[in-house]
């Protein structure tokens, strides 16, 4: 909760270079939780743009080339100035373009947190996925009975990148190479909005701000799943897409705290040095 409060107390700037599909919602959960967003994507002004953030988001959604070229300028700004970042792996289980860039931008930017479904992991580590487009195959579904050997993969990721590895899903995995947690909130509904996942993208990148990356994305995640399963009852997809922004935007910490699903799996805790 301290990460939160603090995104309200500062008004945090965090740069979103995404997809046009998604981009309004990405804006607007920022704006939900109190940051201010920037969806700039030129390349002759995301540099500058990207000193003057606090956090970075990058997504590899309906890629182009122009935006190829605006993230690894961003992602060099944000690395040289040491402000976090977290990666969106949209599309990477099928396409070998951008898996390969992903890998190159990885190498070179060393974002914060790297996200993706569980086939987007998979095909991130050279492992063989079921991944169906953008979305995670049946058989790459993360469930609490699974979320341990699944986590297996997402240490292995963090420990060779020195990111915060996130991989979402019916459960959300995300560790930092010590610890991994689970967070299985959410609904049904949510896979049926287009963007959701962008927007988990966005709502971390807000709290990444903080610098607490681990932290960051359990918040994120727990929120946004929890503003998903208060939206069940509305009727109609149109109507449900606006209670999901309208229930983040008015969570209470209590509300938080009451209905967070979180398990955790510890392997060990990192020696103080």
């Amino acid at each position: 909760m301290d990460i939160r409060q603090q995104v309200q107390d500062t008004a945090p700037l965090i740069h979103c270079i995404t997809n046009p599909i998604s981009i309004n919602d990405c804006a607007n959960v920022i704006l939900a939780v109190g940051a201010k967003p920037i969806m700039a994507e030129h390349p002759r002004e995301v540099s500058e743009i990207t000193a003057a953030a606090q956090a970075v988001a990058l997504n590899l959604g309906n890629i182009t080339d122009a935006r190829m070229e605006s993230m690894l300028l961003s992602g060099r700004t944000a690395k040289k100035q040491q402000i976090p970042s977290i990666l969106d792996l949209v599309g990477i289980a099928c396409s070998s373009l951008r898996l390969d860039y992903a890998k190159h931008l990885i190498a070179e930017c060393r974002p914060s947190v790297i996200k993706g479904n569980f086939s987007e992991i998979k095909a991130l580590c050279g492992v063989p996925n079921a991944s169906v487009g953008v979305d995670a195959g049946t058989y790459d579904r993360i469930t609490l009975g699974t979320a341990p050997q699944a986590g297996s993969l997402l240490k292995q990721l963090s420990a060779q990148t020195g990111a915060v590895a996130m991989a979402t899903g019916e459960v959300d995995l995300i560790s930092d190479g010590t610890l991994l947690c689970g967070i299985s909130n959410g609904c049904s509904r949510m896979s049926l909005v287009t963007g959701t996942g962008c927007m988990l993208t966005a709502l971390t990148a807000a709290f990444l701000s903080q610098g607490d990356a681990f932290g960051s994305a359990v918040l994120a995640a727990a929120m946004l799943g929890i503003a998903g399963e208060l939206s069940q009852e509305v009727p109609g997809a149109g109507s449900f897409h606006i209670a999901l922004l309208d229930h983040l935007s008015c969570l209470s910490n209590h509300v938080i705290l009451e209905r967070i699903h979180n398990t955790y799996f510890e392997w060990k805790r990192k020696q103080p040095k």
